[in-house]
């Protein structure tokens, strides 16, 4: 497979790419890969397991991906450094082209200097023009972009360049800035180029209707939003067993706390917003009603990668008597996250190999807002996925 990161440099894209060259060299085992599940025996006759990696970047361009992996690796010691030594050739070679940070909000002011394509005074359809250009030097028939950037303030559809891809495009031509931001031009150019897209994050990617519309008449399968690797994760699972008890949850706190370049952009307000929304609308969607929610996520320096989720449940059961549930997740954000990349690339390959197109709604499994699905149980989204891969197999 070849994986196009945005966000080459980024600590989730980083594990990812020493976790791949380090399956295909065999110096690891395949633990954490939903795809190696023997439910879904055949899937590497579509997608195997060797890599190559590329992708778009806004920082540290002069260096390499190791350079980037050894980067979060002094500062989170989170996986063996040997692993890292030993595909290190490998990841020398792979340097990010620049990217576009458009209307990223205040946030990315946390990577220090930024070096993107807007910068250097390049109109909308430049911008999108040179995305596109380096997809397309990059891309074959077994290519994935993924969209690991951070994540971008809510974006507000404007009905006459978001609605249809006539009106995208005229906003490109027109360079209408103001109606942009980094992760729809991105969207845009692989589905321009006909690579399957995913993304990882909440930000709007391929959300957009004219987008759709795009993939529709391309050909391509997209999927996403927001990548569910922690404490949602845990929600989603948790949450149907009150509902199949027959109890009613009251109320559900969510305290989230997390360090490294994450936590920092999503100290900003703007940033934090569709993250919180992206977290805190699952509840009314598995339940059916809303119970009293409080979703915090605050930046705590020293935890680095570490994601630190404390949840309180208050339910009522049988005799209206009321009861409480607490949890603790703690886990290294990287680490559950960079499976699930290669994961998602891998079904969004065997959806293209097999001429399927559009949103992959049966991939709702691995995203906090899936596109086009109201299935957010996760015991449910992991059947759906089970059957839609058997039945196009």
């Amino acid at each position: 497979m070849k994986l196009w990161l945005i966000g080459t440099y980024g600590i989730v894209s980083t594990t990812t790419a020493v976790g791949g060259k380090a399956i295909e060299r065999e110096i690891v085992d395949k633990r954490g890969l939903v795809s190696e599940l023997p439910q879904f025996e055949g899937i590497n006759d579509f997608a195997k397991l060797t890599f190559e990696f590329g992708g778009h970047e806004i920082r540290d361009l002069d260096k390499s991906l190791y350079y980037a992996a050894k980067f979060h690796w002094e500062k989170n010691r989170h996986f063996d450094n040997d692993i890292m030594e030993r595909v290190r050739e490998d990841l020398e070679k792979i340097k990010a082209k620049k990217g576009t940070a458009l209307n990223c909000g205040t946030g990315i002011e946390e990577f220090g200097k930024i070096e993107s394509l807007e910068k250097d005074g390049l109109s909308l359809r430049e911008i999108a023009n040179r995305l596109e250009e380096d997809m397309r030097k990059f891309k074959d028939d077994e290519t994935v972009v993924i969209n690991l950037a951070s994540t971008e303030p809510v974006v507000k559809i404007n009905s006459k360049y978001h609605e249809s891809i006539e009106g995208f495009e005229e906003m490109l031509d027109e360079d209408k800035k103001e109606y942009a931001n980094a992760s729809m031009l991105y969207a845009y150019a692989a589905i321009k180029n006909k690579i399957p897209y995913g993304n990882f994050t909440p930000s709007v990617g391929s959300s957009l209707p004219a987008l759709k519309q795009l993939a529709i008449e391309n050909g391509v399968p997209h999927a996403g939003n927001d990548g569910k690797t922690g404490e949602t994760l845990v929600k989603t699972t948790l949450a149907p067993m009150f509902l199949y008890r027959n109890l009613e949850i009251i109320g559900w706190m969510s305290y989230n706390i997390l360090g490294d370049f994450d936590g920092k952009v999503l100290s900003h307000k703007e940033n934090k917003e569709s993250k919180v929304i992206s977290k805190d609308s699952v509840l009314e969607k598995i339940l059916g009603y809303s119970p009293y929610s409080i979703t915090e996520i605050e930046y705590f320096p020293s935890l680095i990668d570490n994601k630190t989720a404390f949840d309180f449940i208050h339910f009522k059961g049988f005799l209206g008597t009321k009861m409480k549930f607490y949890f603790v997740w703690d886990g290294i954000d990287a680490i559950v996250a960079a499976p699930i990349v290669i994961d998602i690339a891998r079904f969004l390959l065997f959806a293209k190999k097999k001429g399927l197109c559009g949103v992959i709604k049966e991939m709702a499994f691995f995203f906090k807002s899936p596109m086009e699905s109201n299935v957010i149980n996760t015991h449910e989204q992991f059947q759906m996925l089970v059957n839609w891969f058997k039945n196009n197999l």
